[in-house]
């Protein structure tokens, strides 16, 4: 493959996984109170602490990944994230049989994503990126 195309390929990769994340935590800051309560539904401890982090987590570690800088740490620690999020807010499994067909979708297309994350993080950014490599 040229070049070219495969580092062009790489930057529309990265952005295009990294815009899912930007979005979610704008969105997890900008509608805070409904991220903390969704966050507390499932019993996790500190929902205020885990809405503002996961937040954080997902604009700082998405930008970063769409611009290539650190992108392969960045990659990692939202691929940990998407992972972890996914067994516990689509355990489809345990969920009643009307939500399982939507839940075991999202729960596929976040394990995708994670491995989407995980070939960056073994690949790196590309050459159109800050890192690039």
């Amino acid at each position: 493959m040229k070049p070219g195309l495969t580092a062009t390929a790489a930057l529309i990769g990265r952005i295009l996984l990294a815009l899912m994340f930007v979005v979610a935590g704008v969105g997890k800051i900008g509608g805070f109170d409904g991220t903390v309560g969704y966050i507390a539904s499932k019993g996790l401890p500190l929902p205020a602490v885990l809405a503002a982090g996961t937040g954080a987590l997902e604009l700082v570690a998405g930008v970063a990944l769409i611009v290539g800088y650190k992108a392969r740490w960045a990659a990692l620690a939202l691929a940990a994230f998407t992972l972890l999020a996914t067994f516990i807010f689509h355990a489809y499994w345990s969920m009643p049989a009307e939500q399982q067909m939507v839940q075991q979708l999202m729960f596929l297309k976040n394990i995708a994503i994670t491995g989407g994350l995980l070939m960056v993080f073994a690949l790196g950014a590309g050459r159109f990126s800050l890192d690039k490599a």
